[in-house]
């Protein structure tokens, strides 16, 4: 009986090694989709490169007054009232922003 026991174990560790290997793989090849050309679609834009669109989705490492001299909105604060003061943002935040035309 103990050889059959250690021959069970042996086939439940190889087979954990091969899911785990399979785990792995799943999740490298789910960072990032191709396109019709074969070539990695970013999932996230960089921050620099995203547009200031009138509903805005705060970045990792924006802070207001980045946003306000990317974005040209002198008036964040106001126009948002759920933004209590410049330290108040954070990635995910939605926030309304209105190019400032100077007119």
């Amino acid at each position: 009986m103990a050889g059959c026991s250690s021959m069970t174990w042996m086939v439940a560790e190889k087979v954990s090694w091969y899911c785990a290997l399979l785990l792995i793989l799943l999740l490298v090849s789910n960072c990032c989709d191709p396109d019709e050309a074969g070539a990695p679609i970013r999932r996230h834009q960089p921050v620099n490169d995203r547009p200031c669109d009138e509903i805005y989705v705060v970045g990792e490492g924006e802070t207001l007054q980045t946003i306000i001299e990317k974005c040209g909105d002198p008036f964040i604060l106001e126009e948002n009232p759920h933004v209590q003061d410049f330290d108040d943002v954070y990635p995910g935040l939605v926030i309304k922003i209105t190019p400032f035309t100077g007119n």
